[in-house]
């Protein structure tokens, strides 16, 4: 192991304490952290958000290992001195680390592996709640959302072809390998957005799982399509694309500051059908109703298939938000569909892992509408496939 400085440990202590003790998300508490300090090179940097990310998603068998969790700067700086023994390092020899005796570590490790709520590191109430819904395979789920996100990119098929990407991103030092459809799997990490394969809009960075949504809803040129829950607009990017740049997509979002970075992302794209409008009453949805080809809705949603990407998720999450999520997507579910016009199709989708937002959501919707939708086909990405859990069911309007 490299020598450890203070500094960048102490950096990863206050970022810690900012996501546990001050409620504030990891991505965000990293990016602030990393864009106040532009003298950190690229090793240090790494060094930061690896270890800040690692930390957050062991942080409860990391303080069972502890004793306690962390109540001051004191306690943060020794839990990061359990985690490098837990990693299978030395912890520096500062006056910090004194009193942890690493063979007690380990052996309080080896201990507790015995009781999968700690080994895997999640809260005993949200261990349940997997338990209940998934009857059996919590625990390889749960072991294979510990594993760290790997990093996909989708071609942008208006500008180039996947393999012709390829090429050109190896040329600056970016190796990559093809995955299906327009997809690439990054080998090492980089900073992937200097590129000037980025600057000229030929990818964006999509995992793999989500960009399985995009063909599930079957658009094709010339289509009026609608993706009410656009966000940053990823998907709308991704569609607009496989339409050819031929056809209409409305992009929709309750936050009016996403949709100004999607309208940013389309003009590198060199998308032009990509049409945004704010959600701020139901009269933007009473206006398209019954108008749409197709209507995209990636509901909100507790988001435990993307907790690779963001562990600090499961330390954010209560019982409270998931029962009022799921009122939230019926909500959308039974008032978005609307736009849908007679023979049109919607997909419903969520980067969730429970049955209660995925299908027992659509089925609930269904058995609501009288016939008046049908369910075509559902499909279920579980994490344990490498890429982030996703659900979606594609259904058709009747009438």
């Amino acid at each position: 192991m490299s020598k450890l400085h203070p500094n960048l440990v102490q950096a990863v202590v206050e970022a810690l304490q900012q996501i546990f003790q001050e409620g504030y998300y990891a991505d965000k508490v990293i990016e602030r952290l990393l864009r106040s300090n532009p003298k950190w090179g690229a090793r240090d940097r790494a060094f930061i958000a690896e270890s800040v990310y690692d930390m957050v998603r062991w942080y409860r068998l990391l303080y069972e290992v502890q004793g306690r969790e962390p109540a001051n700067s004191a306690d943060w700086l020794r839990l990061f001195g359990i985690w490098q023994v837990v990693r299978g390092e030395t912890p520096p020899d500062w006056p910090e680390f004194k009193s942890i005796d690493v063979r007690s570590v380990l052996k309080k490790v080896h201990a507790l592996q015995g009781e999968a709520r700690i080994r895997e590191s999640v809260p005993d109430w949200l261990y349940e709640l997997i338990e209940n819904q998934l009857g059996g395979s919590q625990d390889a789920i749960l072991q294979a959302l510990n594993e760290p996100a790997q990093v996909v990119l989708r071609a942008n098929t208006l500008q180039i072809s996947p393999a012709r990407l390829q090429k050109q991103l190896q040329q600056e030092g970016v190796e990559t390998s093809l995955l299906d459809g327009a997809a690439l799997l990054v080998s090492v990490r980089k900073n992937l957005f200097t590129t000037k394969a980025f600057q000229e809009g030929l990818f964006e960075v999509q995992d793999y799982s989500s960009q399985q949504v995009a063909p599930f809803l079957q658009v094709a040129p010339g289509m009026r399509v609608v993706d009410a829950c656009a966000g940053g607009g990823g998907k709308s990017l991704h569609i607009a694309a496989l339409m050819e740049d031929k056809g209409h997509v409305i992009a929709m979002d309750t936050e009016g500051r996403k949709l100004e970075e999607l309208r940013k992302r389309a003009r590198r794209a060199g998308t032009s059908i990509i049409e945004t409008r704010t959600i701020d009453n139901n009269k933007a949805i009473k206006r398209l109703e019954n108008t749409a080809d197709r209507v995209l809705l990636d509901v909100p949603c507790s988001g435990l298939g993307v907790l690779r990407r963001n562990p600090d998720a499961k330390w954010k999450l209560s019982p409270e938000f998931v029962e009022k999520v799921q009122v939230t997507q019926y909500s959308i579910l039974t008032s978005y569909s609307r736009m849908c016009k007679p023979g049109g199709r919607i997909v419903y989708a969520t980067c969730s892992i429970l049955p209660i937002e995925n299908q027992q959501q659509v089925q609930r919707f269904l058995a609501a509408q009288d016939g008046k939708f049908v369910l075509l086909e559902d499909q279920t990405i579980s994490p344990i496939e490498g890429f982030d859990g996703f659900y979606m069911a594609l259904m058709e309007r009747k009438v």
